[in-house]
């Protein structure tokens, strides 16, 4: 696998949320190979956690994940000061303009649908500002 994890510059790091690791190793490589470095979580906890402690530049969330979901990570993000300012983009099978209206409402800079591309991955990058 070609997943790094080096939280030592969080200016390039992104962390890669999903509850399925194939999800998470895709993501992962696609942003691997355009210069990230890459810190995963399998959980939205756990996300919050590595958010606080790691406070990479964006942050891709899967919306749908048991217990905590994706939006409700992101609304504990955007109320915590180590972690507000850092853009989340979800990642979902939803994915209609309804859908994308709701992720801008609970916070996400943008969303975009699984199955994804590479260009869809890094155009969420420029688009996040990042």
């Amino acid at each position: 696998m070609k997943v790094k994890a080096d939280v030592s510059d969080a200016a390039n790091t992104a962390l890669v949320v999903d509850d399925q690791a194939t999800a998470r190793e895709r993501m992962s490589s696609i942003l691997v190979d355009a210069g990230w470095r890459v810190s995963t979580a399998g959980s939205a906890a756990e996300a919050l956690a590595k958010a606080r402690a790691e406070r990479p530049a964006i942050i891709f969330m899967d919306i749908v994940m048991p217990g905590m979901d994706g939006y409700q990570a992101c609304r504990k993000l955007a109320v915590d000061p180590l972690t507000r300012a850092i853009p989340v983009v979800f990642v979902s099978t939803k994915c209609q303009r309804a859908d994308q209206v709701w992720a801008r409402m609970q916070g996400g800079k943008a969303l975009i649908g699984k199955p994804y591309s590479d260009a869809q991955v890094l155009d969420a990058l420029r688009f996040a500002g990042r």
